[in-house]
């Protein structure tokens, strides 16, 4: 039994974009402290692809998130809270046997010593995901594939998946894919490389400067870009400082030195953070959705950078983006403006009086 969030869509319709991976029941704590001390907690979703696919579907793309839940009621809320958001959930398919995973956290920057996460996700509906037991002809039908390394940490089967998804084959939608690294999740050493490999076969990645340092030993953006140079695009995300996007100049196939492609850096905003979780799904999101947009590389990374401060002034993963003719006034600031833009909790709201979320130091 599946779910289709958008009213009339035929399960291999085209999307703007699709997204595979695994999404969970998270529950978040009504106070901080420890887990051990916390009495109660609100329940709420999360996974690294369905966040995209919600924030982009409340963006306004057409967009569908592939997965496995279990026939559980939690797979019930996963299902019908990501449809709730406008996103197509035609190719999740229901596993009898396995459950849908679940996560704890405690109210705490994940920055910090004390912030704790307690995963139930080990023989998860979603980690028995193949290449055989999913619809790869839904999968593939957008004009963008997301994914990330998430999913290949999950089993053999998850690892094969994504193998054949990022296989370079004629045809296939533009591969997104985003490092990911969380160590925590691979049964052996081979993650690191396992992640570079998929990395090389993607299109568009994202990576931390920060992962890339704990995956690869590799440091700044140039040294990635040096491990990285297939993928036409390659946006290193480097904390608050900013991001910094590669991208191969046309006219120039094959071409993989520094001088066949453009460099371009954003600083990051400035902004008044209620919790530090959800950010870097919803850089992805903006990125995306201005490529999909067709705008330049500068306003990617802005509106990358918009949907991040919107992620990090809520408690949650997932925000109310800004309403799109907002958002490209924001991102069409010159330098200077941008570089004291100031952005706090209920920005997003405030379409037309820009004072009321822009304070300048």
């Amino acid at each position: 039994m599946t779910t289709d969030g958008r009213t009339g869509a035929a399960p291999h319709d085209a999307h703007d974009v699709v997204a595979l991976g695994e999404s969970m029941v998270t529950f978040l704590p009504t106070r901080p402290g420890r887990l051990a001390d916390v009495p109660s907690f609100e329940r709420g979703i999360g996974g690294a692809e369905s966040n995209v696919a919600c924030v982009l579907a409340a963006a306004g793309h057409s967009v569908r998130w592939a997965g496995r839940v279990g026939a559980d009621g939690f797979g019930d809320h996963l299902v019908e809270t990501i449809a709730a958001y406008g996103v197509d959930t035609s190719a999740v398919r229901r596993d009898p046997v396995r459950p849908t995973g679940v996560y704890f956290r405690t109210a705490g920057d994940r920055a910090t010593d004390a912030h704790e996460v307690a995963y139930y996700r080990a023989g998860s509906a979603a980690s028995a995901m193949t290449a055989e037991n999913m619809d790869l002809d839904a999968v593939r039908a957008g004009r963008v594939l997301h994914l990330s390394g998430i999913t290949a940490a999950l089993s053999d089967g998850c690892l094969g998946l994504l193998r054949e998804l990022t296989a370079r084959r004629p045809g296939r939608p533009l591969v997104s894919f985003d490092v990911n690294h969380r160590p925590g999740l691979w049964r052996d050493t081979d993650g690191p490389r396992v992640l570079l490999e998929l990395a090389r076969g993607a299109d568009l990645v994202f990576v931390g400067d920060d992962e890339a340092r704990a995956a690869w030993g590799l440091h700044g953006p140039r040294a990635i870009r040096d491990a990285l140079p297939e993928p036409e695009v390659l946006v290193v995300k480097q904390g608050g400082g900013g991001a910094t996007a590669f991208e191969r100049r046309p006219g120039r196939p094959g071409m993989r030195d520094a001088s066949s492609e453009a460099v371009t850096f954003v600083r990051a905003l400035q902004v008044d953070v209620v919790a530090a979780v959800g950010a870097g799904d919803a850089f992805a999101a903006g990125f995306l959705s201005a490529t999909l947009r067709g705008l330049p590389v500068r306003d990617r990374l802005r509106h990358g950078h918009l949907m991040a401060a919107a992620a990090l002034t809520v408690p949650g993963d997932l925000a109310v983006p800004p309403a799109r003719d907002h958002a490209d006034r924001l991102a069409a600031l010159d330098d200077t403006a941008w570089e004291t833009l100031r952005l706090g909790p209920g920005w997003t709201q405030a379409v037309d009086r820009a004072q009321e979320e822009v304070r300048t130091p």
